[in-house]
């Protein structure tokens, strides 16, 4: 049965090199399974046999060997290409739901001890992957301030700082002046639940942030005095909603189309580190996400691994 599903029409072609055969196989017993023991329909068996070899061709592009019990990345960014190439929320859903089966049945069978796909969750009403900004666009949305008025130059150092670090917009402007470690490459961010997390910052930030300092925060504190890094009129911190409304400025200045809001530079730090090639549980520390799983499986990544990665994989590191 799984190899008449594998050779149908609608099928995807895997060149058959040995980890596109391995996993052709694995496929086929996961198609049996499902037939023999849960009783599925053929149209059912035909849908998770289109999805899995879909998978398994991303796997064989990409260079995977075969599944692995650290296969979370990989298959994000097969989400993400998916949502990238118009796949609609409700299929890349389905896409998910058969991989979810597969690798449960990996472990359930023994082949894999632990199911790297527990680490993405399937929402209860609809699916649906945030939309990020390409590189290109968000090299031009972080061109567009006009940086020579003290508000354009930290209007350019808040836009650098929040896709460096992939911060929260609250997270942005509460920086203070001291969490900026700027020598050792790093800001110190005060998250969800107070809980403090380091996040490595690139060259292109780390200059934004000196040129601000020394060229536009002091122009625009005059004679005020404030602990926090990035300032409004008068010495004030900026505002959430102040920043809002300039992004949306800038957004439109940059000719781009898209609905651009402080997380869309958010989760494009993320899709661009993954697609790069990033470690999942490194880049979900970054961001300071601990209800995707425990924080405990983050603590063998140091802060010099953390600063490794995102040289290596930020676009603009």
């Amino acid at each position: 049965m799984g190899e008449s599903l594998r050779h149908s029409k609608t099928a995807v072609h895997i060149a058959m090199n040995p980890s596109a055969l391995e996993m052709t196989a694995l496929i086929d017993r996961f198609l049996n399974y499902l037939l023999v023991e849960k009783g599925l329909s053929q149209s059912t068996l035909e849908s998770y046999s289109r999805d899995l070899l879909r998978f398994a061709d991303f796997m064989d592009r990409n260079g995977c060997r075969g599944v692995t019990e650290e296969d979370t990345a990989v298959l994000l960014k097969h989400l993400i290409q998916l949502r990238n190439e118009g796949l609609g929320a409700r299929s890349r859903a389905r896409h998910l739901v058969a991989l979810r089966g597969f690798y449960r049945f990996l472990v359930q069978d023994k082949i894999l001890a632990l199911d790297p796909a527990k680490l993405l969750d399937m929402p209860k009403t609809t699916f649906k992957l945030p939309d990020v900004l390409s590189v290109e666009e968000v090299r031009c949305l972080l061109n567009a301030p006009h940086a020579r008025s003290p508000q354009g130059i930290r209007d350019s150092a808040m836009l650098e700082v929040l896709y460096a670090a992939g911060l929260r917009v609250s997270e942005l402007v509460r920086l203070k002046i001291q969490d900026a470690h700027l020598d050792a490459g790093f800001v110190r961010v005060l998250g969800k639940g107070s809980k403090e997390r380091i996040v490595p910052i690139g060259q292109y930030a780390r200059e934004k942030i000196l040129f601000y300092l020394e060229h536009g925060r002091g122009r625009l504190a005059r004679e005020h005095t404030s602990p926090y890094l990035f300032l409004a009129r008068a010495g004030r911190p900026m505002t959430r909603q102040a920043f809002w409304k300039l992004l949306r400025q800038y957004a439109t200045k940059a000719g781009l189309i898209k609905t651009v809001t402080p997380h869309s530079l958010r989760h494009s730090f993320a899709s661009h580190l993954l697609e790069g090639g990033a470690d999942l549980r490194a880049v979900q520390l970054m961001l300071g996400h601990a209800d995707i799983s425990t924080t405990q499986i983050y603590t063998h990544v140091t802060k010099d691994r953390l600063k490794e990665l995102h040289r290596k994989f930020h676009p603009r590191g």
